[in-house]
């Protein structure tokens, strides 16, 4: 081997970290609240699910209340069209 591959396999060894490194590092990393934070994700997921099927349902109950005053509507303008030309053939 030459010089220059030989320094580079020196600076690239491994070597043990000097005692206490791992405490040091976590002790200035800054603490990361993941659980918490994944649960108030989940609750949001779980309030948005809930509400957007809430909405969801409303509209569909609304839509079902107009078709059946629609047809309560028909139905009475027929008897009412009946009536009027009953009425018609009464009077002269």
């Amino acid at each position: 081997m030459d010089w220059l591959e030989e320094e580079l396999k020196q600076a690239l060894a491994r070597e043990a970290p000097p005692e206490g490194f791992a405490r040091r590092l976590n002790a200035r990393a800054p603490k990361r609240r993941v659980v918490g934070m994944r649960r108030w994700m989940a609750a949001a997921a779980a309030v948005v699910i809930i509400s957007g099927s809430g909405a969801a349902w409303r509209h569909r109950q609304g839509m079902a209340a107009k078709q059946q005053v629609m047809l309560a509507m028909r139905i009475t303008a027929g008897k009412l069209n009946h009536i009027q030309e009953r009425m018609r053939e009464v009077r002269p």
